[in-house]
């Protein structure tokens, strides 16, 4: 009996302590170097919104909201991201979490092998549309919360089941609870949306996506739908608690450090738009090919060393941009032969280059068990480069750009965000929207001042 009262109260204590962190966290408690962080990630994903808003995912989920999640009811209705149509709240986050997750290149959390920036960016973007007063601070510590949830929900929901599912599945939870706090809702209706979110979370396996990649991805539309009405949900009466992921005996050891320890400080930035798995493989060729000068047409063979997750990525010449983010040796080569992975090497007549086909065709790739044992906390790779003259030159292990082992800094994440922005909506916008982001941390900012920037449309 004493047995089971100690873990109703170990229960008790972990919800006590997620809706205390959600519903009364402070600005001041959150340190500063986590709020600026929280202000680069939210720029560099914003990036990805407006460049993906084009795209024919984002052009597809944006209608599709406003055919299949529309409201007559102001009270829970906002514009669309980068398209300025009325739909729901959750057809908003919708809409934007989906052309998100269809541009690979926003921001990653390693231990749970998914993205959390690609629901509750949208999620505040959109909340905040019918809160003219929020301001920076308070918009960035809603931010950091909703990053810290949805990170400890997914290393809980890793932690006890078997199967690998898509970010969807967890990062709902944040979206719920970024909800709960800046619509003003009880603990008791907080805990019912976190239990709805988690149970209609899409529990889709991520390795079936990755075996033929589509505009599914990574389940992030979905999930964002599914935290945004569980949270509408909760709010009319609907019940659905509890969420084993928060409430669950194995899920405590997840949220015991809420608050002290901050995962919203080590979320990886990508340099490319690109499946995370493959992005040290691209360093690698891209650093040993410019520490010997070496040209494309000077390479008769690729060796890819890696973990097997990165090796499991599409295998040969895309046809789609899809498929394009989810290949390793199409991303090695696109890289050798031009220098750079952007929007134009993963569509259009990127997918037909015959110097990058030639190299995919020339490439081997080999799951190694060194870089398994660094796998998940960190992404490796090491690459042999063999040279039309016999030459064989190796990288060297090579960890992924962007993350806690090789962070960028400011200035990287502000250009790169620059990089995909402007040419969709041009210099002075861009520029706008830049600013807008890192002025967030001061106390007379409002959130307004940016959010009044991120719904115009872009054109197709």
């Amino acid at each position: 009996m004493n047995e089971m009262t100690d873990l109703v109260e170990a229960q008790a204590t972990t919800l006590a302590r997620v809706t205390d962190f959600v519903l009364n966290l402070r600005p001041k408690e959150v340190p500063d170097t986590v709020r600026d962080r929280a202000a680069l990630l939210l720029l560099d994903t914003l990036g990805i919104c407006i460049a993906s808003a084009p795209m024919q995912a984002g052009v597809l989920g944006r209608d599709a909201a406003l055919r299949l999640y529309g409201t007559t009811d102001p009270a829970f209705g906002a514009r669309m991201l980068f398209d300025g149509r009325t739909v729901s709240l959750a057809g908003a986050v919708y809409a934007a979490a989906t052309q998100i997750d269809n541009l690979d290149g926003h921001d990653g959390f390693n231990p749970v092998k998914g993205h959390v920036g690609v629901v509750v960016v949208p999620a505040l973007a959109v909340l905040a549309q019918s809160l003219p007063d929020l301001d920076g601070p308070e918009a960035l510590t809603t931010l950091v919360m909703g990053y810290e949830v949805s990170g400890r929900a997914g290393l809980a929901l890793h932690g006890t089941v078997t199967d690998y599912h898509t970010s969807g599945a967890w990062n709902a939870l944040g979206v719920a609870a970024m909800a709960a706090r800046l619509r003003g809702q009880s603990r008791e209706i907080l805990r019912e949306a976190l239990g709805i979110a988690e149970y209609h979370g899409p529990r889709s396996q991520m390795m079936r996506e990755i075996a033929n990649p589509t505009m599914l991805h990574d389940g992030s539309g979905w999930g964002a739908l599914a935290g945004m009405s569980a949270a509408v949900l909760a709010e009319s009466g609907f019940t659905g608690a509890p969420a084993i992921t928060v409430e669950g005996v194995e899920a405590a050891r997840h949220w015991a450090d809420l608050g002290q320890e901050w995962q919203t400080a080590v979320h990886y930035i990508k340099p490319y738009p690109i499946c995370r798995w493959a992005h040290a493989a691209i360093d690698a060729a891209r650093e040993v090919a410019n520490t010997h000068q070496v040209r494309h047409d000077q390479v008769a063979r690729i060796v890819i060393r890696s973990f097997a997750n990165a090796v499991a990525l599409y295998p040969g010449m895309p046809d789609t941009a899809s498929q394009a983010q989810y290949s390793l040796p199409f991303a090695v080569a696109a890289m050798l032969v031009h220098g750079r992975i952007g929007l134009e090497q993963i569509s259009a007549e990127g997918l037909s280059d015959p110097a990058v086909a030639g190299l995919v065709a020339r490439t081997a790739m080999e799951a190694t068990a060194e870089h398994e044992a660094l796998f998940p906390k960190h992404r490796t790779a090491d690459v042999d480069l063999v040279l039309t003259d016999g030459r064989v030159l190796n990288s060297g292990m090579t960890h992924a750009r962007g993350g806690p082992e090789r962070p960028f800094g400011g200035a990287e994440i502000a250009r790169k965000y620059m990089d995909f922005a402007a040419p969709v909506i041009g210099e002075v916008r861009a520029t706008a929207i830049r600013e807008a982001c890192l002025g967030l941390s001061a106390d007379h900012s409002r959130f307004a001042d940016l959010g009044r920037l991120l719904v115009a449309p872009v054109s197709r």
